[in-house]
């Protein structure tokens, strides 16, 4: 908890630093963001790394079996869900201009065009049941 608590503060200071970095021109400019997006990576995957240790420190440290919560679990299921939740996203961008062009020419596709956006959509719906999965087990 308390590497959160440092962790913030430096993003907070780094997000304005870089955005006024993306400001200036030139290759300098290009090569200084990208030595403060990978710096921001490795002590975001150094964040990570301490707060999975932590939950398994604490995990094993436990002699008698809890239905506490599992960390990895929480981390799998929010990745399910955020990446399902980008990938439906995209989806529905993609199939929903694409039904608005069609139906422009011919209107009659309008329960074709919507069937295959609701199918984009179900994919947001898959990662929601593989995270109820997930939590289930932790």
């Amino acid at each position: 908890m308390i590497a959160w608590l440092i962790a913030l503060p430096v993003l907070a200071v780094i997000f304005p630093v870089t955005r006024r970095l993306a400001r200036r021109r030139g290759r300098a400019a290009l090569r200084l963001i990208i030595a403060t997006d990978a710096l921001l990576f490795g002590g975001a995957l150094a964040l990570l790394m301490v707060a999975l240790n932590g939950g398994v420190a604490r995990a094993a440290s436990s002699t008698v079996a809890e239905s506490g919560t599992n960390s990895a679990a929480l981390i799998g299921a929010a990745i399910a869900v955020a990446g399902a939740s980008i990938g439906a996203s995209i989806a529905v961008a993609y199939t929903g201009a694409a039904a608005l062009a069609a139906m422009s020419e011919r209107p009659e596709l309008f329960g074709r065009a919507m069937v295959i956006v609701g199918l984009a959509e179900g994919i947001a719906i898959y990662g929601l049941v593989v995270a109820v999965l997930l939590l289930g087990k932790a």
